[in-house]
């Protein structure tokens, strides 16, 4: 018997982590004029980022369904003692809403924890990982649950956008809103703050932005967990991954995971952004 961990895409954990831990994923919709996509499943992250930038029609994201949860928990429950679902701020997405009321139409047999971790991308992931290590390591429901929601207390996300176009017209500028119309030449820097984005800085060039992305790591430090995402430039996550294992406590190294297509629809691309687990 054991304890199911369940997550919905926007938490953006690399595939391999996903398949070394058993989490279960419930992947969020992208549409694309009239046509919905499951994040992951039936739209790869190049082939977003390639019809965002290339194509005609600017794409708009929704939750998983009800069904879609119910269908997930019925799926990991046969001989679990639990299941613990952690998922992406229940300000900026319905996901909770709908993860809660597919628990109750659910024929599971066990119990089922609804984990809101007032983040998102990795900044809910590294609280989902907490969970199902938590779990690989025989605790009981009660145990991963309260190892979620511990993480969720000590996590931050911050992210370098390249322009806040993307988060103006996908509706999810939230308390940074002050920072439209005065970013000409400004890279905007932001933060999820109380499970809302908010402006966290403002600087000239890119290279400064990431420069201020590792003062932030090494204000957070000593670090449990990191994570560093980008949307569309790979080399620039791992060197600045590589700048943050300075902060780190343990053995582990900082995640390297990309913007989904679930985020990639508010973020843009040659966004970068860092997820922090205080220790």
């Amino acid at each position: 018997m054991a304890v199911k961990v369940v997550t919905d895409s926007v938490s953006d954990i690399p595939a391999n982590i996903v398949e070394e831990l058993g989490i279960t994923v419930v992947p969020a919709y992208v549409r694309f004029g009239n046509t919905d996509y499951k994040d992951g499943v039936e739209l790869t992250t190049d082939q977003f980022f390639d019809r965002l930038l290339n194509g005609p029609d600017y794409p708009a994201t929704s939750q998983p369904s009800v069904g879609d949860f119910s269908e997930a928990y019925e799926n990991v429950a046969d001989g679990a003692d639990g299941i613990v679902s952690v998922h992406v701020s229940s300000k900026l997405s319905g996901t909770i809403n709908s993860a809660q009321q597919g628990a109750g139409m659910a024929d599971a047999g066990c119990p089922i924890e609804i984990v809101d971790t007032l983040q998102a991308s990795m900044g809910s992931g590294l609280s989902t990982i907490a969970a199902a290590r938590a779990a690989r390591d025989g605790g009981s429901l009660e145990e991963v649950a309260a190892a979620a929601r511990d993480a969720v207390g000590r996590s931050q996300c911050i992210c370098l956008l390249d322009t806040v176009e993307y988060l103006v017209k996908g509706g999810r500028i939230g308390k940074a809103q002050g920072m439209v119309g005065s970013l000409l030449r400004i890279k905007p820097l932001i933060i999820v703050r109380d499970g809302e984005v908010d402006s966290f800085a403002r600087e000239r060039t890119r290279r400064k932005g990431i420069s201020r992305l590792q003062t932030a790591a090494a204000e957070y430090a000593p670090l449990r967990a990191a994570a560093v995402m980008y949307s569309t430039s790979r080399d620039e996550a791992e060197r600045l991954a590589q700048a943050l294992s300075a902060s780190m406590s343990g053995e582990d190294q900082p995640i390297v995971a990309r913007f989904g297509p679930a985020l990639g629809t508010y973020v843009g691309p040659n966004a970068l952004g860092i997820s922090l687990l205080s220790e």
